[in-house]
């Protein structure tokens, strides 16, 4: 449980902020890995969205081969280390283990795979070179698990890979908008520097808009969209526009950009929205040492989309939930923020698709000084309708080949968020960028459509 007062002492804060999965030892990790059945057709690693073949990784753990074992995770996922750190093993690769249709716990598997990757990189050891040069010279847009994947892969190949990233910091929600105590900063970055290490140019600061991206068309041979998501979308109630009204994912990048003492942070805090991140920032602002947080979310516990064990861990850090309340205003006085209004609802039908239906006469404020929007991205609209001949769904997503990454426009390809359907975790941005670069790599090398 993280220490709690009005004024927590930077110590207190790196305490509150410690890894909350604290790595296994070299004895410990042959202990778990002995608890492996080695399944054939191993139902962990079709769970697992980048296929990374689990049970051989883990008989080398145990047979004290630990830089192979992290050889075999990283030749799936390159993102390796960082995935044993915010993966959802729950619902993925544990999630199937065969040890929980035995009515025993699972291997833990993503704390194997933590033990494997950091012995590799404790080494320095460094897996990859760049294939023989093709020639071929491909433009990413966006440095996040995906693009920089998709520039991995093709440098392994041979091709060249320049990266532009609009951040001055490249890796994404991976670097900066997931918790500080599920990964650091510093961490995440090891795993860009693995990347960049076979000779990837990457650009901080290069913001690429329609005309840029034209550009880049032209003088490449490929391009791959990977710019994920954009701000988070609004709610378009009065006080929105307040500064103690802040954005999920400004929220979380403080804690991975400034000194936990310097992150802004109220007594009492409201996070509105019901996901992953809405949980994140929720847990965040208890370790800033908010006295009181609540999550505020205007559907029903079972409509949460939130993972079981993410709410399991908010209740157990004294989050509170409260279900079926709408937001109508940031109230205000004084300049200040002092609450959030909102109305009482209820659901006629099931699941996502039901309708929601105010109560009557049902307002009600929930008192706070600092509130954070936790409402999903919106697509990056005005680059995607720059571009001419770009399909976008009606979820104003990229329209792809789910084969290659291919879009309607020559040329150009695309992965991860700005083409899913729905935000996605790390290890699925890392698999669209395998596809995607595999699906590059044929074109370029077989004349595959998309050239």
């Amino acid at each position: 449980m993280p220490t709690r007062n009005s004024k927590p002492t930077l110590k207190q804060l790196k305490q509150n902020f410690a890894d909350v999965h604290p790595p296994l030892t070299p004895d410990e990790a042959i202990t778990e890995s002995s608890r492996c059945l080695f399944c054939y057709d191993a139902p962990c690693t079709r769970a697992c969205p980048t296929h990374i073949d689990i049970p051989s990784f883990i008989r080398k753990i145990m047979h004290k081969d630990n830089v192979g074992s992290a050889g075999t995770i990283l030749d799936s996922n390159i993102f390796g280390g960082s995935c044993a750190r915010v993966c959802p093993t729950e619902v993925l690769c544990e999630g199937a283990c065969v040890d929980n249709t035995m009515l025993n716990a699972p291997v833990q598997i993503g704390k194997l795979q933590r033990f494997a990757c950091d012995t590799a990189h404790d080494q320095s050891f460094n897996f990859y070179q760049p294939g023989p040069d093709t020639g071929q010279h491909v433009a990413i847009i966006g440095a996040g698990p995906a693009g920089l994947t998709c520039a991995h892969e093709l440098r392994k190949k041979g091709h060249r890979a320049t990266v532009h990233e609009a951040r001055s910091v490249a890796g994404g929600l991976n670097t900066l908008g997931i918790a500080a105590y599920k990964i650091t900063t510093e961490f995440a970055l090891t795993e860009v520097d693995r990347i960049l290490h076979l000779g990837i140019d990457l650009k901080l600061k290069s913001r690429i808009d329609g005309a840029k991206l034209a550009k880049l068309l032209d003088s490449h041979d490929a391009v791959c969209l990977a710019v994920g998501l954009g701000n988070t979308a609004p709610l378009n109630i009065p006080g929105e526009d307040h500064k103690d009204v802040m954005e999920s994912l400004e929220f979380l990048f403080q804690t991975h950009t400034k000194p936990l003492n310097k992150c802004r942070i109220g007594k009492h805090v409201v996070v509105i929205g019901g996901g992953n991140t809405a949980i994140d920032a929720a847990n965040a602002a208890i370790r800033l040492g908010a006295e009181s947080v609540t999550i505020a979310y205007r559907r029903d516990k079972q409509s949460m989309p939130a993972f079981d064990h993410e709410y399991e861990f908010a209740l157990a850090s004294n989050v509170d939930f409260l279900f079926n309340a709408k937001p109508k205003r940031f109230m205000t006085k004084a300049g200040k923020v002092t609450g959030l209004r909102c109305t009482r609802t209820r659901l006629q039908g099931k699941g996502r698709n039901a309708k929601l239906v105010s109560v009557p006469n049902s307002d009600h404020t929930i008192p706070a000084d600092f509130i954070v929007k936790a409402l999903g991205q919106e697509p990056l609209l005005d680059l995607l309708k720059s571009v001419p001949k770009l399909k976008i769904n009606r979820k104003n997503r990229i329209v792809v080949d789910q084969t290659t990454g291919a879009t309607s426009v020559k040329n150009l390809f695309a992965a991860g968020d700005c083409q899913a359907d729905t935000m996605e975790e790390v290890v699925n941005a890392v698999q669209r960028g395998k596809i995607t670069a595999a699906g590059i790599h044929a074109m370029l090398t077989e004349g595959s459509p998309g050239r």
